[in-house]
């Protein structure tokens, strides 16, 4: 509560008294501390989006060559195992940048329309799974669809899910709920209309008070081994899909965090493919693929991993090259079959601006982005920007040719 005070005169002017006024600012305290929280990860979201960019770039060269030396050798060849164990460990690499990303001002989700039963369904058991803790689900059977990016929401279930089991040492019970709700009042600090509430509920010791206002803070960890950050993810991610995400907990009596994520009436599937990216016949000769990107280790390991797959390949640093390269070779009627473009080129023109003039060029033309970091949603929303596919770095020998696959044939 907040007290103010103003002095009450007579006729005279003379001051006889005073006159309290007693307003409730809870509500602009929680949009303060809510406005706070924002600015401290977005100060950290500025270093992590720049690190991850470079460091993915850098796991692009190691996955990609990792790729390549296990496709030159048989299975059970010795060094085949290592190599396995050096992807797995680049991969989870990959995953820790994808973290520090989440944090990123412009990295915006790619989303899809689908259910959320599934989506925590499977992490919950997956965390579960050997575990001395039981899931219980209590989900509602008329659920809205969400149009959210389903590998960051089930890293907010898993992140979630972690924490409430090793709150429960002994064992023991997290429930875990989901149901369609409206919000039409300012209790919960997001806009009216239709939501999908869920929350996982423990048993566990439950977060002593003085800790509850830091929970989300990066780096903030009660834990001897923690990093401080999987809250912190958590809650960025639910911002960045226009959700909330609040605590509720009782030392000894357990803990529940329920998120909102925005309802969507759109059905899954609905989506129409543009006919220029359809794929081929299966029978479509390899032919010629332009790569643009401006670091080499790059191009050089994705050049040998299309090499690997009997495509020819040529090399630009930047849009201005591309657009130059990708022109002469269609006059001369040797035209590409694809390109593979960075979103990005420090000081020089990206793929987002290439694309533009290229589609103006030739309107068949089949483009994939790629990038490991983006402050535009073009990975996003790629074929609104004339691209047929994205492939987000540091990508597999697998993961390349898929994406190709789906476009080319």
């Amino acid at each position: 509560m907040e007290v103010s005070a103003s002095l009450i005169r007579d006729a005279s002017g003379e001051g006889i008294g005073f006159r309290g006024i007693t307003r409730d600012v809870t509500q602009r305290k929680k949009q303060e501390e809510e406005i706070l929280k924002i600015k401290k990860i977005e100060s950290l979201g500025l270093l992590a989006g720049g690190i991850a960019h470079d460091f993915n770039n850098i796991l692009t060269a190691i996955v990609g060559n990792i790729s390549l030396a296990k496709n030159s050798i048989t299975a059970d060849n010795d060094a085949h195992d290592m190599l396995n164990s050096a992807e797995k460990a680049s991969l989870r690499a990959r995953d820790l940048t994808q973290q520090l990303l989440t944090f990123s001002r412009g990295g915006a989700p790619i989303k899809k329309i689908t259910t959320i039963r599934d989506i925590l369904v499977d992490t919950v058991d997956f965390v579960l799974r050997g575990s001395n803790v039981s899931p219980q689900f209590e989900l509602d059977d008329d659920l809205h669809n969400v149009e959210i990016d389903p590998g960051q929401i089930s890293q907010v279930i898993h992140n979630l899910t972690i924490n409430a089991l090793q709150a429960m040492p002994e064992g023991g019970t997290i429930t875990v709920t989901a149901k369609s709700t409206g919000l039409k009042n300012k209790t919960i600090p997001l806009p009216k209309g239709d939501y999908i509430m869920i929350s996982i509920t423990d048993q566990g010791k439950g977060i002593p008070e003085k800790d509850m206002a830091n929970i989300f803070d990066p780096y903030f960890t009660t834990k001897k081994d923690g990093t401080g950050l999987g809250l912190t993810i958590s809650y960025s991610i639910i911002k960045n899909h226009g959700g909330y995400i609040k605590v509720k907990s009782e030392v000894s009596h357990g803990t529940t965090f329920t998120m909102y994520l925005p309802a969507s009436e759109k059905t899954i599937n609905n989506h129409v493919i543009d006919p220029i990216c359809q794929p081929e016949p299966e029978t479509t000769i390899r032919g010629k693929i332009l790569i643009m990107d401006d670091d080499k280790m790059v191009i050089d390991t994705t050049g040998m991993m299309l090499k690997n797959m009997g495509y020819s390949v040529d090399f630009t640093s930047n849009g201005n090259e591309a657009i130059e390269v990708y022109k002469a070779a269609y006059r001369k009627g040797e035209p590409y079959v694809l390109v593979i473009m960075d979103l990005t080129i420090p000081g020089s023109m990206g793929g987002k601006e290439a694309i533009s003039v290229l589609r103006e060029f030739d309107p068949g033309i089949r483009a994939i982005v790629s990038s490991g970091y983006s402050n535009d949603p073009v990975m996003a929303q790629y074929r609104e920007h004339g691209f047929c596919g994205v492939i987000v770095k540091p990508y597999t020998l697998n993961d390349l040719r898929l994406a190709i696959t789906q476009i080319i044939g």
